[in-house]
């Protein structure tokens, strides 16, 4: 038995593959680092579907963005959401479509947590939701939606390093809880449904937030290594740094900070935001590789997550939806393969309470 199933094997994939030792992240024979820089997240859902759907066409910015106009048509339902964070009200929203196993029900599906997202961010402030433009590409199209006016120069690339990065990542647990109802047979929206449920909790998806919080408390890089240690000192963990595959450098941290700082020198307002993170960053590790030699703590995805997404307009309390956006493609494609596996996943427990007693 192994507690957190560690280390248990429990599907055979084609679709990613995870080498902590190695600070590396392969999907579908591709590395990370050659697909967060070049390719968009209409290319990445192409990739990770390829084989899983016969009707698959080659070029799937239009066919996406129909798919997001589809799909508007559930946005008017916002209004009996008010109270809901970001992504519980998506959630909701997403639970109005329709079941199936199709590429119709997958790009719906595909396109259900930008519409829905943008549309309860736009509702939180007072504003009409914006329809989609099928034309644009999906990145491009969430920040229209999601501010009303077109996207910023380099802000749509940045949002497409982001959902390429984070589009699929083993079998973590939002990805295992898709699978384990794919194998069930209730269909793509059911499997998505649990993989939203599963990546809203903290120990997941739900982290990047508070990095910000970390940024907005030492506010000059001559404060970092002072703030850090005083953090540290009070037993706080430092928000953004190691991981539990990883045991280096997370590779996800890498292709982010490089989008981070290509957007940066496009927005002249955001470089020093860029120069708090890298002296944080660089002080945190000094302080973690002092006080945790035998650890490795290393910069993980959430760290430079949360200054992306800040600078393309999100805020911290909506992250957990655009993460969505992103590995909804995994959630999709592992689902299929588990399909096409034919196997229900039902493991075994230990029971370890007492036994009846003897009359």
């Amino acid at each position: 038995m192994s507690e957190g199933l560690d280390d248990v094997v429990a599907a055979r994939t084609v679709l990613s593959e995870v080498d902590g030792a190695a600070g590396r992240l392969v999907i579908r024979g591709r590395s990370l680092d050659d697909l967060a820089s070049r390719a968009s997240f209409e290319d990445i859902a192409h990739l990770l579907f390829d084989g899983f759907f016969d009707d698959l066409p080659r070029d799937l910015q239009r066919p996406l963005g129909e798919a997001r106009a589809s799909v508007f048509a559930h946005a008017a339902a916002v209004g009996e959401l008010s109270g809901l964070d970001p992504v519980e009200a998506m959630r909701a929203l997403t639970a109005r479509l329709r079941d199936g196993d199709d590429l119709a029900t997958a790009l719906r599906l595909l396109a259900a947590p930008a519409v829905f997202i943008a549309t309860v961010l736009r509702a939180r402030a007072g504003e009409a939701p914006v329809a989609p433009d099928p034309s644009l590409s999906h990145a491009a199209d969430i920040l229209r939606m999601t501010h009303g006016r077109p996207a910023g120069p380099g802000q749509a690339e940045a949002l497409d390093a982001y959902l390429v990065t984070v589009c699929d990542h083993g079998l973590n647990a939002s990805t295992f809880a898709a699978r384990v109802i794919a194998s069930t047979h209730a269909g793509l929206t059911s499997a998505v449904l649990g993989g939203i449920s599963a990546l809203k909790g903290p120990l997941h998806g739900g982290a990047p937030g508070p990095v910000l919080e970390m940024l907005r408390g030492i506010g000059e890089p001559a404060n970092a290594r002072p703030w850090l240690e005083a953090a540290l000192a009070r037993g706080e963990r430092l928000m953004g740094f190691g991981h539990r595959i990883y045991r280096v450098r997370d590779p996800r941290a890498d292709a982010l900070k490089a989008a981070v700082r290509r957007l940066g020198a496009l927005q002249p307002d955001a470089s020093g935001r860029v120069a708090l993170a890298e002296a944080v960053e660089a002080a945190a590790l000094a302080i973690l590789k002092d006080r945790k030699p035998d650890r490795p703590l290393e910069t993980n995805v959430e760290f430079y997550t949360a200054l992306l997404l800040e600078a393309v307009g999100f805020p911290a309390d909506a992250f957990t939806g655009v993460f969505a956006m992103g590995r909804v493609a995994g959630w999709i494609a592992h689902a299929r393969e588990q399909v096409a596996q034919g196997r229900l996943i039902r493991p075994q427990s230990v029971y370890v309470g007492p036994q009846p007693k003897a009359a």
